[in-house]
């Protein structure tokens, strides 16, 4: 007697990024937007306005309280980071939101220090043009249809130590007792900053002619098939 065989059956489910629970798309894995990750992210978004608040206060009254606030914005950059790759929270949204949040929190700081005269305008122009230089060419590789090109770790370096210099320069134009060594630190961290964020932008110039080959090359094949 003919046995006859079924084909077999996937027990795999849907993929973790289409899982439906209650009829209804439940997002998981990269594609998901509640992480904790994402939730310290947008804390620190949210508290640059609270900078800015302390920053003008008249008197150079909340000076010193900027620069802490700062200073605790700037240290806990790692901590998203950090928490995205223990956790397993490693999301799309994430990789979007932590480097937006790094250039607006810089380019806010620079600007607002730079606007009560507590950071040296070579400092200021030097890092605001490295932060404009690379935010251009993220818009242009995006209209290009480019794949997006992940933060380095040289370019993560110089952010944070432009993150330890202005809460620096900001203490340094303060009533703390300490603001001639605060503006000592601040310069060395500076110029610390300023050079691995330049350095930065030589390391992205082979990812970037990478990303944009892989582009066509996409492009190509899709015109082909």
């Amino acid at each position: 007697m003919a046995r006859t065989t079924r084909p077999p059956t996937s027990r795999m489910g849907p993929p973790p990024s289409v899982r439906r629970r209650g009829g209804r798309r439940r997002r998981t894995g990269e594609d998901r937007i509640l992480s904790l990750p994402n939730v310290v992210t947008t804390i620190r978004l949210v508290l640059i306005p609270l900078f800015v608040y302390l920053l003008v206060q008249p008197h150079q009254r909340g000076r010193f309280d900027a620069a802490v606030l700062l200073a605790a914005l700037g240290s806990t950059d790692w901590v998203d980071g950090q928490l995205a790759r223990r956790l397993d929270q490693v999301t799309t949204l994430g990789k979007v939101l932590d480097p937006t949040a790094d250039r607006l929190l810089l380019a806010t700081a620079t600007i607002g220090i730079l606007a009560v005269g507590a950071v040296p305008l070579p400092v200021a122009v030097i890092a605001l043009a490295r932060e404009g230089l690379v935010a251009v060419a993220a818009i242009g590789l995006a209209i290009a249809g480019v794949r997006r090109i992940d933060v380095t770790l040289v370019g993560k370096a110089g952010a944070f130590g432009l993150m330890v210099a202005f809460p620096l320069f900001l203490a340094g134009h303060s009533n703390v007792g300490w603001h001639h060594g605060a503006l000592v630190l601040a310069w060395v961290a500076a110029a610390i900053g300023l050079t691995l964020g330049w350095i930065s932008i030589l390391v992205y110039i082979p990812l970037v002619r990478s990303a944009v080959a892989d582009g066509r090359a996409s492009r190509a094949r899709g015109k082909s098939s």
